[in-house]
């Protein structure tokens, strides 16, 4: 899991929860999960429940990732398997925002500490259907909100992969737009965090899945046997390359290096 932010931070958002947490009536446990960069605090609550704290600067706390959770709740049916969100609590303290988010508590654990797999992985094979099927289901939930902007594409797509490539979406779908290994719950699926869930190119969320475990051959190769037929089809070549430029630029800060050389062969052959 991320790492804890500086010492301000850290103090900022455990006074924080604990508010929330009496705002709601709960009684937390000591145990907590920081999220990304310290833009979140979660702790389990009595009553197999979960209180998850996000922070943002003021002016910032709007837009498809901040209410993100909630429209999942509202429009994503209940068979995908997640947490199901029970109540949310948002208020400003000074420069910044904070948003409250209880859940049910998910039975097992996350898959990886981080986006990438773990060396060894063993799930059953219900897991893999039961998440070829979520995604499915995912893929035609009718929305507005945008996870992938063609916009973004058509700066980063030339800029990091280090060519002039067609930026333009052949075909857009509803993605969780963060399928990577430490948002899947096993040996009974969860799919954890839906922040960004909205519009992306069809096969973002595979390819994210597939990219994310070059590094282990042998979970790159259970992620192909299951998604195959959408990765090598013209869509799935495309969110490859997406999802490549996404990584590549996540590199120049240092994320995922052991990514870098069976990503830039995938890169390479998807170009040629």
């Amino acid at each position: 899991m991320p790492s804890p932010p500086d010492d301000a931070t850290v103090k900022r958002l455990r006074r924080a929860h604990q508010h929330a947490a009496g705002l709601l009536s709960v009684e937390v446990e000591h145990a907590e999960t920081w999220g990304w960069e310290g833009k979140s605090v979660s702790k389990p609550v009595a009553g197999n429940l979960w209180l998850r704290l996000a922070s943002s600067r003021a002016e910032k706390a709007a837009g498809s990732s901040w209410d993100g959770p909630e429209m999942a709740e509202k429009a994503i049916p209940f068979g995908v398997p997640r947490p199901r969100l029970h109540t949310v609590h948002q208020w400003i303290d000074g420069a910044f925002a904070y948003r409250a988010e209880l859940y049910d508590q998910f039975r097992g654990a996350p898959v990886s500490k981080g986006p990438l797999p773990p060396e060894t992985l063993h799930l059953p094979d219900s897991w893999w259907a039961s998440l070829r099927s979520a995604l499915a289901v995912v893929s035609v939930v009718p929305t507005a909100r945008v996870a992938v902007r063609q916009e973004r594409l058509r700066w980063a797509m030339p800029q990091f992969l280090g060519t002039d490539v067609n930026t333009d979406v052949p075909e857009w779908t509803t993605a969780h737009a963060d399928i990577q290994w430490s948002n899947l719950v096993g040996p009974e699926l969860s799919i954890l965090d839906w922040e960004r869930w909205g519009l992306a190119p069809l096969g973002y969320d595979e390819a994210t899945l597939y990219i994310s475990s070059l590094a282990v051959p042998e979970v790159a190769k259970q992620v192909w046997k299951l998604f195959g037929s959408v990765l090598d089809s013209p869509a799935g070549r495309f969110s490859q390359l997406v999802v490549a430029s996404e990584y590549v630029q996540g590199m120049q800060r240092n994320n995922n290096l052991e990514l870098e050389a069976p990503l830039r062969e995938l890169i390479a052959r998807l170009l040629e």
